[in-house]
């Protein structure tokens, strides 16, 4: 099972490529859409940041973008800025001979397929996703509004 840090990442990241072209998005905007606290969030962005997924910018009009174009941008590169390349793997494992002979490869290979899926899942494809299912862009939804 994958850790919810990771799904809530990979949420804030997609809300701010598939709003992309409106400038950067603040992270107390994304929490608030995401119901989770700022300083949750603003230490997974931060992380983000470091990784090279995203850019933030300072200011009173400040926030986050993308750091590459979103084709460049898979849902491992994500895991990665979070967990690190090895993601908490159980190389090494000095438990009982079953745990380091039989249940290690398992979970090793487990992990290995799940890096190589989430790495071609790039973020161009979850906004056609989303486009595709008629899902507004903030932009959109903000501009909705009766007289």
């Amino acid at each position: 099972m994958l850790p919810k840090k990771l799904f809530y990442a990979v949420e804030a990241v997609l809300y701010i490529a598939y709003n992309a072209g409106r400038g950067p998005i603040t992270g107390r905007d994304i929490a608030e859409r995401q119901g989770l606290p700022p300083r949750y969030l603003e230490q997974l962005m931060q992380r983000l940041v470091r990784g090279g997924v995203l850019r933030g910018v300072r200011g009173p009009h400040g926030g986050y973008l993308l750091a590459r174009e979103r084709r460049r941008i898979t849902i491992g590169d994500i895991c990665e800025c979070l967990n690190g390349k090895d993601d908490d793997n159980v190389k090494g494992y000095g438990g009982t001979k079953l745990g380091a002979q039989i249940v290690s490869p398992v979970w090793e290979a487990a992990h290995r397929q799940t890096m190589e899926y989430l790495s071609k899942v790039n973020l161009a494809d979850l906004c056609e996703q989303a486009f595709t299912k008629n899902i507004r862009k903030d932009a959109e939804e903000k501009m909705d509004f009766a007289i």
